[in-house]
């Protein structure tokens, strides 16, 4: 393993210092950037320029439903135990796909990455999920080394839906567990016994799906050091192939639900620090390496290789291995990201509906990339991807003077540098392992778009 690439250093103080609201990157130009107006032709458009392209395809679907809302949940899901309103939903996402399908050519082209989101696509039943890896089949020819990703929640996530995922070639699940202490779970209204997740654990590693994810969060009411230190103890002996370790966004000027949350019960930025500290010294030490952000990940999956052979890459998923593919998205507010370019779709389930029956592909905003959004997106991707960036590479692809291009950005620099976030050579640049927990940070240097006085509305999450 090369440990220059997964070692990264935690200093206390610089991560106080460097602690601000600012985008994840899982795209650039970021999703506030998108503008309204962006219309079905617009995104048709962006889907005819992919087939002319022809790069393999990385599919994402939407599953908006969930039986409660969890008080943490920055997402976008509509709240039901209705099943019916799924089975509704489907032969909506089955015409958006055959749309899309005929404008991509798609019956040329290879799905290498196929990935279901929510809301939790547990919320449908297995008929429902039957009908859905076979449209998906009908209208993408998906490759026989796929990688098929589901999120699934424990607390619903059945024997027989584990059966169908198995059978349909899933072989990735990614579970919330956020914290196995009672007192937090029931603080954020997502009462999740250890024993469930045990169970759907050691129900996908029978049926062969060969990686799991488990994704955790700090800062949420009621945790403290001990009691998160004793959770991310119970995970590692779960052992799953991946981490993430999110900051809990506490904004209930945006989401109405989480004022329900008492801001007294949230541990302070020093106990969080803390958490966040320890969680890292244990993921280390039990042999996990360090990928980038908040993701954590064994010394043998594929996101590891990648970030060693440099291929590693960032979608609206996170740190993904499937670079050079065009991501297309499915079902209320997911966002496809095809020819450089990005489309959203409506946010609310009636609009959808009327757009899908109208035959229109249901997008209110999107964004065609300039010239200089291509270049700047591949720095900012460079940077959050692999802590490094060759200027000579740059100049090459882009015909530019990297040193006079970006002459503010490298003099915004200098005070990061001077703080040994990063090494500023004559030919590279180079993320520090002091800098890798904050290489957002790093990034956000050479974004363009915060520069402008609209950046002050957009809402961000905090660095660290």
């Amino acid at each position: 393993m090369n440990e220059t690439l997964h070692d990264f250093h935690f200093d206390r103080e610089l991560v106080k210092k460097y602690d601000r609201p600012g985008p994840r990157y899982t795209s650039y130009p970021t999703a506030p950037q998108f503008k309204d107006g962006f219309e079905s032709a617009d995104y048709s458009q962006l889907l005819i320029e992919s087939r002319e392209a022809g790069l393999p395809l990385s599919l994402y679907v939407h599953i908006p439903f969930c039986e409660k809302r969890c008080f943490f949940c920055g997402c976008n899901v509509i709240i039901s135990r209705n099943r019916d309103r799924a089975r509704a939903y489907l032969p909506l996402l089955d015409k958006e796909m055959a749309r899309a399908s005929e404008l991509l050519g798609a019956s040329s082209r290879e799905t290498i990455q196929l990935h279901w989101g929510g809301g939790t696509p547990t919320f449908l039943p297995t008929a429902e999920m039957e009908e859905l890896i076979t449209m998906i089949r009908r209208h993408f020819p998906v490759a026989d080394d796929c990688e098929f990703g589901v999120e699934v929640d424990p607390r619903m996530c059945t024997e027989e839906q584990l059966d169908v995922l198995a059978a349909g070639g899933v072989n990735r699940l990614s579970m919330g567990v956020q914290d196995i202490n009672a007192e937090v779970q029931q603080a954020v209204n997502r009462v999740q016994p250890v024993e469930e997740t045990w169970r759907v654990l050691d129900g996908a590693h029978k049926r062969g799906m060969s990686s799991v994810n488990i994704d955790l969060i700090y800062g949420l009411p009621n945790q403290t050091p001990e009691t998160f230190a004793e959770t991310v103890d119970e995970v590692i002996r779960m052992a799953p192939d991946r981490l993430a370790i999110f900051n809990f966004a506490y904004l209930p000027e945006m989401f109405a639900h989480q004022t329900v949350i008492d801001p007294e019960a949230l541990p302070d930025p020093e106990a969080k620090l803390t958490i966040l500290e320890n969680t890292a010294n244990q993921l280390t030490g039990a042999g996990y390496a360090f990928i980038g952000m908040d993701h954590f990940a064994k010394p043998d999956d594929p996101l590891t290789k990648a970030l060693e052979d440099r291929t590693l890459t960032r979608n609206f998923q996170g740190y993904s291995t499937c670079g050079m593919t065009d991501l297309v998205a499915f079902g209320v507010s997911s966002i496809s990201h095809v020819a450089g370019g990005f489309a959203q779709n409506v946010k609310a389930l009636d609009d959808y509906r009327s757009a899908i029956e109208a035959d229109r592909l249901p997008v209110f905003r999107g964004l065609f990339p300039t010239a200089e959004d291509r270049l700047r997106r591949a720095v900012i991707m460079g940077i959050m991807s692999h802590f490094r960036l060759n200027k000579d590479a740059i100049e090459r692809h882009f015909d530019i003077d990297f040193d006079e291009h970006f002459a503010d950005a490298l003099e915004a620099l200098e005070p990061l540098a001077e703080d040994g976030l990063v090494e500023i050579g004559e030919r590279q640049l180079e993320v520090t392992p002091m800098g890798r927990l904050l290489v957002r940070n790093v990034a956000m240097v050479f974004d363009e778009y915060l520069k402008k006085p609209t950046a002050a509305k957009a809402r961000y999450s905090r660095t660290v």
